[in-house]
Formats: C-alpha cells, structure tokens, sequence
C-alpha cells in the first residue's frame, strides 16, 4: 500500500511539474504596463519587485540586450522600439517562468518582475532585474 501512495505522489508532483512547463502564456494577462508614478528606487514586494531608473531609448534597449543575454529568458510581446516589452525568464531547475515587463515613459524607466506561480520568489525577480540595471550601466 505504501508503495502505491509514493508512486501516485510522485505521479502528481510529475504531472505539476509538466503543467508547469507547458502551460500556455496569456499574453494579455503578462504584458501589461503598470504604470506606478514614483521616484527612481527599487520597490520589493511579495513575489515581485519594481525597479524604476531615470532613462531613455537607448538605456531600454541596453537593458533589452542584457535580457536577452540572460539564460532561459525571451521576449514574449512587444518591443524595445515601442517602449514596451515583456520578457518571460525561467528557473533552471523547476521551469518556473517569472515575467518581467520593461515601460519607457516620461524619461523614466520601470521595470516590473514578478511570478506566476507560488508567492515568494526567494529575490529571484529582485536580482535578475539588479544584474540587468547593473548590466545595461543604469544608476538609480
């Protein structure tokens, strides 16, 4: 009997996992542009994180290079160039995908990471979004 309930556990945790990896992205859900007027700084929050950097056109598509170059990560709408874009990047083990929207606005940069599943990130989302600024020579 024990035997049977571990290989039906490990039948479930499978089955998670393999949703996980193949479920279908909702675009309209992901690429949105919350707009949240506030000073240049980094706002942590509960499977998310906010950072927001004074920029233009050029730093959105330096920041753009260096997601692209990030392991795992594609662009799933938009564009650099229409000063929109929606990145999905995944952990290496798990598949777990985070999304991370990039708005150019008024001179100012926000870039807005955060999870889809679960509601902690463990500061996931807070140092990709780092090494990406840091990357692209963004200062607060």
């Amino acid at each position: 009997m024990r035997r049977l309930m571990l290989w039906v556990l490990a039948g479930c945790a499978g089955l998670v996992l393999v949703y996980i990896r193949l479920a279908p992205v909702d675009v309209a859900r992901w690429h949105t542009a919350e707009w949240q007027a506030r000073a240049p700084g980094d706002y942590p929050g509960e499977g998310q994180f906010l950072a927001v950097r004074t920029g233009n056109a050029e730093d959105m598509a330096r920041l753009g290079g260096a997601a692209e170059a990030t392991a795992r990560t594609r662009v799933i709408a938009g564009s650099a160039a229409a000063g929109h874009v929606t990145y999905q990047t995944r952990s290496r083990w798990m598949g777990f995908p985070d999304y991370t929207s990039v708005t150019l606005r008024d001179g100012q940069l926000q870039i807005f990471g955060r999870l889809r599943f679960g509601r902690k990130d463990f500061g996931v989302n807070e140092k990709r979004i780092l090494a990406w600024i840091e990357a692209a020579g963004l200062d607060k």
